[in-house]
Order: structure tokens, then sequence, then C-alpha cells
């Protein structure tokens, strides 16, 4: 079996313009690649911007560290359905992709009963609506993120008293309560791969800061989740609707009340964080094989 990788220039090994954050593509193809071998099969990256001839021989690609997807939406979404076309099993399929991209989604599995962060919608920001989030939220500090982007990519944190009147995103944003326990008690992942949960981890900014990917310094620990947040987590896996992914990260922080709340569900290209999850590999092999087979 032949598997594609699809990355970016940021992430492509031997890249003169590899993003800070490259390593988590090196653990994770390094994590994967033995056991696709084991397996008889073999792993390629491939620029996800290369032509489609580039992929001629591939049975299954593996939507990967394309991390710069959402400067390029209509485009990547439009390979994706090229490669699918070509008769190419593409994980997570473009239908799902495509769904996930744009955060909105996080509204539909709310209405499907998913407890996610309160969040205002605006297609065209400026400071005013920084404003009315806090009095629609009763907080005094909120977060605008772009509706599609990943890794905190433009994402802004303003805080009463220090609203810049010049303030405006310039695309459609999402903006929500800043949660103080991302930082007191840190952000949940969960990892399923088809299905079926693999290994979580607790996620913790640096000091100073609010994010948690590790280009801002965030640091990860691998725990062993508490059956009732498990199950949590496990609803947002069966809540999504579309067959069930290849692969899901599930993002959570814990709000009021000691329930966890729905940050993401990262079914694009979400890091897998192989170090927390030794049998990463392996599972993703196995899934792999099944999906080809199945094809």
């Amino acid at each position: 079996m032949n598997i594609g990788f699809l990355v970016c220039p940021g992430t492509m090994p031997g890249s003169p313009n590899r993003r800070e954050d490259a390593f988590e593509h090196d653990l994770q193809v390094d994590a994967i690649r033995p056991e696709i071998e084991k397996l008889g099969g073999t792993l390629t990256e491939i620029d996800w911007h290369s032509p489609i001839e580039s992929f001629a021989g591939i049975e299954l690609v593996l939507v990967g560290t394309p991390w710069d997807y959402w400067d390029y939406e209509q485009e990547f979404l439009a390979k994706l359905d090229a490669l699918e076309q070509s008769g190419i099993t593409v994980c997570n399929p473009p239908e799902l992709v495509r769904w996930n991209s744009r955060k909105t989604y996080l509204r539909e599995l709310e209405a499907l009963g998913v407890a996610t962060i309160p969040t205002l919608w605006i297609e065209k920001t400026s400071a005013a609506d920084i404003d009315a989030a806090m009095r629609t939220f009763h907080c005094d500090t909120v977060v605008a993120k772009r509706q599609v982007g990943a890794g905190a990519d433009g994402q802004t944190i303003h805080r009463m008293g220090e609203i810049d009147p010049r303030w405006h995103m310039l695309h459609p944003a999402m903006i929500q309560p800043y949660l103080p326990q991302i930082e007191s008690e840190g952000e949940y992942s969960f990892l399923f791969i088809d299905g079926q949960f693999s290994h979580a981890l607790v996620k913790r900014p640096a000091d100073g800061d609010y994010r948690v990917q590790s280009l801002y310094g965030g640091t990860e620990q691998a725990i062993e989740p508490a059956p009732h947040d498990l199950v949590v987590a496990q609803g947002v896996i069966s809540a999504i609707p579309f067959e069930t992914p290849l692969y899901a990260r599930i993002d959570m922080v814990r709000g009021d009340g000691n329930r966890l709340l729905l940050m993401e569900a990262e079914l694009i290209e979400p890091y897998l964080y192989p170090e927390q999850g030794p049998e990463l590999g392996p599972r993703m092999a196995r899934a792999i094989a099944s999906r080809i087979a199945n094809a």
C-alpha cells in the first residue's frame, strides 16, 4: 500500500522555510511510517500544492500537516476533491474536511447536544463586536478567532478597558469568553483512531500566555482521563454527522459545573501527539490498511 502524507512548505522536510513547530510533523511521521512499512507499504510526504500528477500510484492520502490550508481554503478543498475523483482514498474525506474547515460546525454540534463554549459569529468584525461580546457573556476578557484557521493563527485576546478602537479582523470571526481554566487546569485533548479511543493529554500554556501550542511555549502531559470525561469526548465523536473519521482530536476545556466544553473537533490536520500515545503508529497503520482493503 502506497500512502501519501500531505504537507506544506512549512512542514516539508528539507524546506528552507520550515515552521518552528515542524518537529511535530517529524515526530508524527516517524511514528506512522515504520508501522506502514511493517505492513509492506510506503509513506511519502507530498506538498499539497503539487500537481495531481505527483500523486500517481498513491492509494490513500492522509491530510497530514498542510499547515497553511486556511490561507488557501478553496484551492485546498478543490485539491482534496480532485484526489478523491482520481480514485484515491482521502482521509479524512473531503466532505468531512469541508464541513470541519469552517468553525461554524460547532453550531451544528451544539444543536445536536454537544456542550460548547458560548460564541458570537461575526462576518465583518470591529472593536464594537468585542465590546458587545463582553456585555453578552458578562465577562471582561474575550478571545477572537478566525472561523477558518488553526494553531491560534491570527487569534487575539481582548481585555476590558484595553480595547483598541481600530481593531478588526480581515476574516470572518468567532468571539468567545476567555476561560481562565485554560491557565489553571489546561486544555484536554482526546485522540481517536477509527472511532476508538487512543490516548489523552492535557496541554498547558507558558507562563504569561494563554495559547497551548508548542509554537508559543505550551507543554503537554499524557493523562489517563476520568471515565466521565472520556464519555463526554466519545459523545462528540458520536455526534459528528458523517461516517467515522480515520482520526480525530477532540479538544476540550473545563467549564462551570466541572463539565467539559468542546473547543474544537480537529478532523483535518491535527497533530496527534505520538509521544503521549506510543500506540498511535500501529493503530493508524491498521486503520489505514483496513480503509484500503474496504475501498
